[in-house]
């Protein structure tokens, strides 16, 4: 079962609060879940986010840029 993308509207950052967006790892090819604001990207484990700041990882500003 593949992540369901209108989860999105309901789901946000555990640091601020804010949008979380759906992002591709650009040398994994994994699923993440991207906060803009805080330039942190939550790992997924099978289809279930993992929204712990100390599990997140920050991205770097050419990562960043690309996330749409």
């Amino acid at each position: 079962m593949a992540f369901d993308k209108l989860l999105l509207q309901v789901l946000v950052c555990p640091v601020c609060k804010g949008a979380l967006v759906a992002h591709t790892h650009p040398d994994t090819l994994e699923q993440e879940l991207v906060c803009k604001f805080d330039r942190l990207a939550f790992p997924m484990l099978g289809d279930a986010p993992i929204l712990i700041e100390h599990k997140a990882r920050t991205l770097l500003l050419a990562e960043y840029e690309q996330v749409k």
